[in-house]
Parts: C-alpha cells; sequence; structure tokens
C-alpha cells in the first residue's frame, strides 16, 4: 500500500516499504521513499509498502509523483493547551486538549488547531480539521514493526498487514474490504515500517463514517482464513523475490546487511522466503493480539472532518479494546564496525548501482535538524551538491541523491548513484570527495540560507493535502507524543547554524565507519576499499 514519498528537500529517498493491497504492480517500484520522516521532527520512519489496485497505474504513477512533491512534510495547526475531561459515549471520560482560538493559513486555507483526545483505554485520536477540502483521510498508527519479531517469524508484521485485506466476521469476501472504499471514489493501502504499522485511507467526507466502519472492521474482526494465507504467503514469496531482479533497489538491501549484519533494524520488512513459508495462523494471530493494543495506536485524521465525530467513531469501535499478553520489544542496535566495510554482489547488469553508508542520528536526537540540513545541502534536487558535481558537470550518473533514516536508538545516512560499468571507481571517489568537501570546509552562509529556504518552502507545499494532514499530526503523536507546527520546526530548521552543520559532518563522516555495497560485473570487494579514503 502507498506509503511513498519523497525526503525532506525534495529527492527520492529510497527505503523498501512492505504492504499488504493489491496495488503492487502500478506502484512497488516507488516503495523504496519514505513516507513519514522523522528527522525533522515530523514523524516515524518510512513504512515497506506496496500500493493496491492494478487497474489504474496510470493514475497511481501521478499520485505517486504528487506525494513525492508534497508528502514529507506534514500540515498540523498550532499547538493545542491545556487538558479537559469530556465523557465519552458509554459514561467513561477521555482526556482532550484544549483548542486555543487562533489559526494558521495553510495553503491558503484558515485551518483551525488540532485536538487531540485519549480513551480511557489509551487510544489516542489527533485530528486536523480543514477548510476549503473536500476530503477526508483516517490513519491508524500502531507503534510496531518488523524490527521487533522474533526472529523466526521475521515478516510477520508485513504478513499480517496483507492479512487484514482479507476479510472479516461482516465482509468475508476480501474484495468487498477495498470495493466499499473504491466504490465512492476513495483510496486505501497500508505500511510495514520497521518501527511502526499504519493503515490509510482517503475519501469523500461525506462517506468518512463508511470509511471508519470499513477500517474497524479490518483492525478488530479479520478472520485470517487459512486459504487466504496459503494464497498471500505466495504473492509475498513473489514479492521478496521480485526484489532480486531489480538491483537499484536490492543494494539499498544489500547496504542494511553491510551496516547492521543480523540486527533487525537492518533486517528486511518482509522477511525471508523461509521465515514467510513457515509461519503458521497461530504466530501470526498471537502476533496481532500482543501487538495491537491500545496504548500502541494512534488514530488520526485530517481534511472536513469534524472532531467529535472523529472520537465518537473511536469510541464506538475500540472503546472496548485491551491488551492481551506481552508485546514485543525490540533490542537496541549494538556499533561495533570500527574499519571499512565493501559488499560486491556479481550480476550482470548494464549499470553499477552503488550505496555508500555512513552513521546518521536517531530521531530524537535534537541534531536532527542539522542532520537534515547535511541531507539538504547534499540531495536537495537538481541545485544540490550530488546532482550538480556527479551528474551535471562530471556526466558520471542518470541518478545519484542521498538521505538520512533515523529510528528510535540509531540512525544511517545513505548516498546511491547507478553509473557506467567503466566509471564506477570514479564514480565513488567523486562521491567520497563530496562527503570529504563537506566534512572539512564549512558551509557557506549563503549555501545555508537557501538550503533553509528551500525547506521551509517544501515543508509549506507539502501541507494542502487532508493525507498530509493527518499524517502530520499522527506520526508525530506517534513517535512523540506531541505534534509540533510548521512553525515550530521552521524555527528549528532557522536555528541551524553552519557550526552545527560541520561540527555534525565531522561526526558523521567518518571512514572507519564508511561502508558501501556494489552490484555490477564484480568480483574483488578488495579493490575498492581503497577508494572509500576520506584522506
Amino acid at each position: 500500500m502507498d506509503t511513498a514519498s519523497e525526503n525532506h528537500y525534495g529527492l527520492l529517498n529510497p527505503q523498501r516499504s512492505v504492504s499488504s493491497n493489491a496495488d503492487q504492480a502500478a506502484s512497488e517500484r516507488f516503495s523504496r521513499y519514505p513516507a513519514h520522516n522523522a528527522s525533522d521532527g515530523t514523524g516515524p520512519p518510512p513504512c515497506h509498502s506496496l500500493l493496491f489496485s492494478l487497474t489504474a497505474p496510470l493514475y497511481w504513477r501521478l499520485q505517486k509523483e504528487f506525494f513525492l512533491l508534497n508528502n514529507r512534510y506534514r500540515f498540523t495547526p498550532p499547538r493545542a493547551t491545556g487538558n479537559l475531561l469530556l465523557p465519552g459515549l458509554d459514561g467513561r471520560f477521555m482526556r482532550a486538549a484544549t483548542a486555543s482560538t487562533s489559526a494558521t493559513s495553510v495553503g491558503g486555507f484558515e485551518t483551525p488547531l488540532y485536538i487531540k483526545s485519549e480513551l480511557a483505554n489509551g487510544v489516542r485520536v489527533v485530528t486536523g480539521p480543514m477548510s476549503g477540502v473536500r476530503s477526508a483521510s483516517l490513519i491508524f498508527y500502531y507503534n510496531i514493526g518488523s524490527r521487533s519479531e522474533p526472529a523466526p517469524i521475521a515478516g510477520v508484521a508485513h504478513f499480517l498487514e496483507h492479512m487484514l485485506f482479507k476479510g472479516t466476521e461482516r465482509r468475508p469476501d476480501p474484495m468487498k474490504l477495498s470495493e466499499e472504499i473504491e466504490g465512492v471514489g476513495g483510496i486505501v493501502n497500508a505500511g510495514t515500517g520497521r518501527e511502526s504499522t499504519s493503515y490509510w485511507c482517503k475519501v469523500p467526507s461525506t462517506h468518512v463514517e463508511l470509511a471508519f466502519d470499513v477500517m474497524a472492521d479490518m483492525l478488530r474482526n479479520s478472520l485470517f482464513v487459512e486459504e487466504e494465507m496459503t494464497k498471500e504467503r505466495k504473492v509475498i514469496v513473489e514479492e521478496i523475490r521480485s526484489t532480486q531482479d531489480i538491483p537499484e533497489e536490492l543494494v539499498h538491501d544489500l547496504i542494511d546487511e553491510v551496516v547492521w549484519g543480523d540486527d533487525p533494524v537492518g533486517r528486511e520488512i518482509a522477511g525471508t522466503e523461509e521465515t514467510v513459508r513457515a509461519l503458521t495462523r497461530d504466530q501470526m494471530v498471537d502476533f496481532f493480539e500482543r501487538n495491537y493494543t491500545p496504548d500502541r495506536l494512534v488514530i488520526a485524521a485530517g481534511g472536513d472532518v469534524r472532531h467529535e465525530d472523529i472520537v465518537a467513531l473511536t469510541e464506538r469501535y475500540f472503546g472496548d479494546l485491551t491488551a492481551a499478553g506481552t508485546p514485543d520489544t525490540y533490542t537496541p542496535a549494538v556499533i561495533t564496525q570500527d574499519a571499512k566495510r565493501v559488499k560486491v554482489l556479481n550480476r550482470e547488469t548494464e549499470q553499477a548501482h552503488l550505496c555508500i553508508s555512513m552513521p546518521g542520528v536517531s530521531f530524537f536526537d535534537e541534531r536532527r535538524y542539522a542532520q537534515s540540513t547535511i541531507e539538504a545541502v547534499l540531495s536537495s534536487g537538481m541545485s544540490s551538491r550530488l546532482f550538480q558535481e556527479i551528474r551535471e558537470k562530471r556526466g558520471l550518473v542518470y541518478s545519484v541523491y542521498g538521505y538520512f533514516r533515523g529510528y528510535e536508538d540509531v540512525g544511517q545516512g545513505v548516498v546511491y548513484a547507478g553509473t557506467d560499468l567503466e566509471r564506477v571507481d570514479e564514480a565513488i571517489e567523486a562521491i567520497v570527495g563530496e562527503l570529504k568537501k563537506l566534512r572539512d570546509i564549512p558551509v557557506s552562509a549563503e549555501e545555508l540560507e537557501h538550503t533553509k529556504t528551500l525547506r521551509k518552502g517544501r515543508l509549506l507545499m507539502g501541507l494542502e493535502d487532508s493525507r498530509s494532514v493527518a499524517s502530520w499530526i499522527g506520526s508525530q503523536e506517534a513517535t512523540y507524543g506531541e505534534i509540533k507546527t510548521p512553525e515550530e520546526v521552521m524555527e528549528k530548521i532557522d536555528a541551524v547554524t553552519v557550526e552545527d552543520v560541520q561540527a555534525l559532518a565531522q561526526e558523521l563522516i567518518r571512514e572507519d565507519r564508511l561502508s558501501m555495497a556494489l552490484i555490477g560485473p564484480y568480483d574483488d570487494a578488495a579493490h575498492f576499499e581503497p577508494l572509500l579514503s576520506l584522506g
């Protein structure tokens, strides 16, 4: 399902996501692009996702392009203050944030404050009403992903996400679930990440109650029919295999292996063929019941919605949700790398595909704003350093970009390039040269100001869609338990100094922490190690 997006500054950020719907063929090629970015305090890291509907590839490609341009920064109105106790539908009480009377203008719309409520059982509801729009988007965030899976059932979070689209007690025919939402012109999808899983839909606002009913039915009443599991197991195996045929995707999985080894933070979200084939219904249902708990659930709504309506629907469908068993958690990553690492995968390809990796900071680290500035300088569109030097001046590549991925405890930076087989050495040296220059030479005040203006402009342009609103408020609430406004994020962007950028660059761009994955007709990894020299 679609969670595709661009990075903070407009370049495509590859990170594989995995999901459940049938629209893979039309849009899976975009599935590496993260949907939720935490490095500017705006949400959790990306999901693995497969969009759903084979029937409209052109439409979906256009939708993808729109989200690639607009979906990275999410909208939220100014922060609410204070706490009230509001009565629930059954007499229980819910905590709710009070909203001030001010409003913010985004995309030409006067938007009221976001509102947050919490049901007695811990389910949180956040809404971002928008005027001037006729759509409503719902996103159901669960703070559980592939990183927390026990190794023997690796891939269960993603497999589960697929199975929640495969029939419920009221809608035993899987087609009925998507048909009801698509039948009113809506879109439905989902995505599994390493630390979170989300399910979302976007519909005309007149049908938001129908959409909520369908989504809640999937999340509360799925049947997990063995016959459907058998079919979907084959689909997921083919999904895993498909990556092997696409070197520009596979190389991102390969660099994760090089950097993280056996740590679950770098494990393929879909699992392996072996773990997927071995997974049983009982194991999946057990994982579902222990991890899809009220304290891990955030329901976000954006667009033409009323907060009280969404709270009432949440109370109706999730008010009786309780925890069951001990939830899975992850073990913090242990960094052991103390020397350069290179892995070569010998393939007869037309291009050499490579990823060079360096450390990054956690999405809880306040230096994430300086890190995002580094990412912008390197990879913020056609004016970025990588694009200008590697492609425009040297003509070494067609595609080159960089991105950072933050997790709760660690982070990772990656630069990707696809280059001519005979010029791969030159391309590697050129990329490493740009990293060295960023580390050793302070960014000029003029370039820093340009980068800040670009980032803020991209942020504001991404706040005009109901799904972006829901994603902004929901992903932040799920990740941080609080929601920053665009103004607050822009203040953080403006506060980054030349000294902040260079200090972090010097910490992250270290020769002993550089890694590279390379796919092409090559055998000798040792040949490439000296090219990762920062001098």
